[in-house]
């Protein structure tokens, strides 16, 4: 069914026939609610002045064309966060988006970027392709396809989060021995870049003001996490043995890490953990490598209780306190 002459777009003889009835207040409204169905131009102009059209009035009229509606409309959604497609694109950016296989999303990516080269939306494809090698544990095509998509969109929080988290990785910064302080000072800037992009969120439609903080909140102790990292790989890269600040600048982004979230993650206590080992902080060690147990699974949870009956070990070697 079409529209409703209440609803549809004004045409130019409607907006004629209001300005010549002198209603400009109502004229302001129909304009705000319906838009227009033509956009404007010289001719145009010319011909709504002639009907007493005031600078306000050419201004509304050429905010409620279709050109400038549409914009309106695609920049809100961006804004609400959702990702706006061409109708061209639709079907293949939603088989990417809901593809689980890493392998196939990849040469789905691959694919995307030669069929729309120019598409709007690239940024979010080498996302999803960057998400693809993270969930293969491939380090150095995380970073390089994060920092693809950034070129498109340099606050892509989702490419951000991976950068971070990707460079001060045991794995990357090996192949990066003599470069590191380098990519740890690039990381650092994607950090602070990822701190001001969680700043500019905007809560999504339908989300409630708490799980919007409990989002953004989770978002800022991932950074944490990864400054926190940033700042033990320097302060064991040193020839000169640990670098005492850094060390202590770790301790404090991973403190931050677990701080203000429901479900800290337990890797981020366990190098908590390292961090206050590693300065004689015993007592404070083993409490955060025994919340790492209570946390974690797997791997973390093995290393951390071996941490734990490590520390009680030299706890009760030690001699007692005078």
């Amino acid at each position: 069914m079409g529209q409703s002459p209440a609803q549809a777009p004004m045409t130019d003889k409607e907006v004629i026939t209001e300005l010549k009835k002198g209603n400009t207040d109502q004229l302001l409204k129909d304009l705000s609610s319906r838009g227009v169905a033509f956009e404007m131009d010289a001719d145009m102009e010319k011909r709504l002045r002639k009907a007493k059209a005031t600078d306000d009035i050419i201004k509304a009229v050429t905010a409620a064309g279709p050109k400038e509606r549409a914009a309106a409309q695609k920049a809100a959604a961006l804004a609400s966060g959702q990702i706006v497609v061409s109708k061209e694109e639709t079907a293949d950016f939603q088989a990417l988006q809901g593809e689980l296989d890493p392998d196939k999303a990849i040469a789905l990516a691959e694919d995307y970027v030669k069929k729309y080269p120019s598409s709007e939306v690239l940024t979010y494809v080498y996302a999803f392709e960057a998400a693809a090698y993270a969930n293969k544990g491939d380090a150095a095509k995380i970073v390089e396809f994060s920092e693809k998509s950034l070129q498109s969109k340099k606050d892509n929080l989702m490419s951000l989060l991976m950068v971070c988290d990707a460079i001060p990785t045991p794995q990357y910064i090996k192949d990066h021995g003599g470069d590191e302080d380098k990519q740890l000072t690039k990381a650092e800037a994607y950090s602070q870049a990822a701190m001001a992009a969680i700043d500019a969120l905007k809560k999504l439609p339908n989300e409630s003001d708490e799980d919007f903080a409990k989002r953004k909140a989770g978002y800022v102790a991932t950074i944490h996490a990864d400054l926190g990292l940033i700042h033990l790989d320097r302060a064991q890269e040193g020839l000169m043995g640990i670098d005492k600040q850094e060390l202590a600048k770790a301790e404090a982004e991973y403190r931050l890490s677990v701080t203000g979230v429901d479900r800290p993650d337990a890797s981020n206590y366990y190098r908590l953990g390292e961090a206050c080992r590693i300065q004689g902080k015993l007592d404070e060690a083993l409490a955060a490598f025994t919340k790492a147990s209570e946390l974690g699974q797997g791997v973390v949870k093995q290393y951390a209780d071996q941490q734990v009956e490590a520390i009680k070990k030299a706890q009760a070697a030690a001699p007692a306190k005078q």
